[in-house]
């Protein structure tokens, strides 16, 4: 089936030469002004569109086209239109491109150039189609708020759904920013606690000598500024869960008090001497390497073994694969609507930059630059430049196209696979394609079931 194509042009005479040039490649629609072309566009949504600058009631003048062009990237922020106009002057040019067009090309047109830009935005606009179903297979793939189809992240859920329905203390290990609290929030809400409340605290955001009447409690007068009884977090995390991050910032005299809490389950309050239960269930999580500590001298050894019951470690990003681009894709689409800009998108150099830098700073870092950089952009197209990543996206070739639609069809079939368990005919029937074609793909992309 021919891809479509929508060309809009005043000139009669233009408009039907061309559409004779083309249709035996392409299946054409014709629009001559704005109405005509923003309903043509409605009801055909096409692969592609030729659109003139010089429109009535202005043909002498880009400003009609420009709008037309506006309002179809108002329907749809990823359709690729190629600019053909008269209207030849740089400035122009450079506002086309700068309002979202894909390329731009002067009377009298080059029909081999233009042939060769309608098959690059054609193909552009499949792989982006390809894209876009990956994106939707993964997007069902959401778990508590979590989002990875990464075997890494896939470990970690199918950890949550085992462990959640105990009440064992858990320690989750993991680099600043890697999502540790929402683990142990999905923990929670998965957990026969999950009516009750989950509190959560940062054990090295609090003062030493605060800590403790912060966890447990105290009675009035029992230090200097105790005016009134006040219940700890743990009390008030009653039939719920504490989550207790930074753990290894404990100080010594609060891992003793801490340690009896989870071997009795009772407690007393600073300068009380009533016992108090709580049934708390208590997650920790830590960014250091707790064995250390405990060789160190640092944390307790006995503490160490009551919060590590079971252990889950969360990939730092880099480890994590496409997930960058999923979580990217996620935070563009968020931001975009928090900050009124719905037609923006990444651009190829963006899209580079975000799988070759390192990410030190992890998920939450990958949020700050995607928010930071939706606000920025001046143009429709989030850039390596307004992700501050420009020097990555420089250090590498940029991908062909043919490497491109490579890696698209790789992504594609090992997500496949990996959503039936390496079934083949499953798999082929998910993608549309026969057994042997999946074979034949498998072999050329270097995919095997096991990967």
């Amino acid at each position: 089936m021919n891809a479509k194509l929508l060309i809009v042009e005043d000139d009669d005479d233009i408009r039907t030469q061309m559409k004779w040039a083309l249709a035996a490649e392409y299946a054409v629609t014709l629009a001559g002004d704005r109405a005509s072309a923003v309903a043509a566009f409605m009801a055909d949504r096409p692969t592609v569109t030729l659109l003139d600058l010089g429109l009535p009631p202005n043909p002498n003048g880009p400003e009609e086209g420009l709008a037309v062009l506006s309002a179809l990237l108002a329907l749809d922020s990823t359709a690729k239109v190629i600019i053909v106009s008269g209207q030849g002057d740089k400035q122009n040019a450079l506002r086309a491109i700068g309002a979202g067009a894909c390329d731009f090309l002067c009377k009298p047109v080059d029909m081999d150039l233009l042939r060769l830009l309608l098959q690059r935005c054609t193909f552009v606009a499949q792989l982006e189609d390809e894209h876009r179903l990956a994106q939707q297979h993964r997007r069902s793939e959401v778990f508590e708020e979590m989002l990875g189809a990464s075997p890494q992240m896939q470990t970690v859920f199918a950890f949550i759904r085992k462990v959640a329905r105990t009440t064992a203390p858990v320690l989750i290990l993991g680099e600043s920013g890697t999502g540790k609290e929402m683990v142990a929030r999905a923990l929670h809400a998965r957990s026969p606690q999950h009516k009750g409340p989950f509190i959560a605290i940062n054990c090295n955001a609090i003062p030493e000598n605060l800590l403790e009447s912060e966890l447990f409690g105290h009675e009035k007068g029992s230090f200097t500024g105790a005016h009134v009884q006040r219940k700890g977090h743990i009390e008030s995390a009653e039939g719920g869960t504490l989550f207790l991050d930074e753990i290894g910032e404990l100080p010594p005299s609060v891992q003793v008090k801490l340690l009896r809490f989870l071997q009795e389950k009772r407690f007393q309050r600073v300068g009380g001497r009533q016992e108090i239960q709580s049934d708390t269930r208590v997650i920790a999580a830590t960014n250091v390497n707790l064995r250390e500590m405990v060789a160190a001298g640092r944390f307790r050894e006995d503490l160490y073994f009551r919060l590590a019951v079971v252990v889950v470690k969360v990939p730092a990003l880099r480890e994590r694969g496409s997930d960058i681009g999923l979580l990217a894709n996620e935070f563009l689409r968020r931001y975009r609507a928090q900050h009124g800009k719905p037609a923006t998108t990444f651009a190829p150099d963006a899209l580079r930059a975000l799988d070759l830098y390192s990410w030190p700073g992890n998920v939450r870092e990958l949020q700050n630059r995607v928010q930071r950089a939706v606000i920025m952009a001046e143009t429709r197209r989030v850039t390596a430049r307004d992700l501050e990543l420009s020097d990555v996206a420089g250090s590498v070739p940029p991908q062909s196209l043919k490497e491109a639609r490579e890696n698209v069809e790789r992504e594609m079939v090992r997500e496949a696979l990996r959503r039936h368990d390496g079934k083949i005919t499953s798999a082929a029937l998910d993608l549309g394609i026969s057994r042997p074609t999946l074979y034949e793909l498998m072999e050329k992309l270097g995919v095997t079931k096991e990967s």
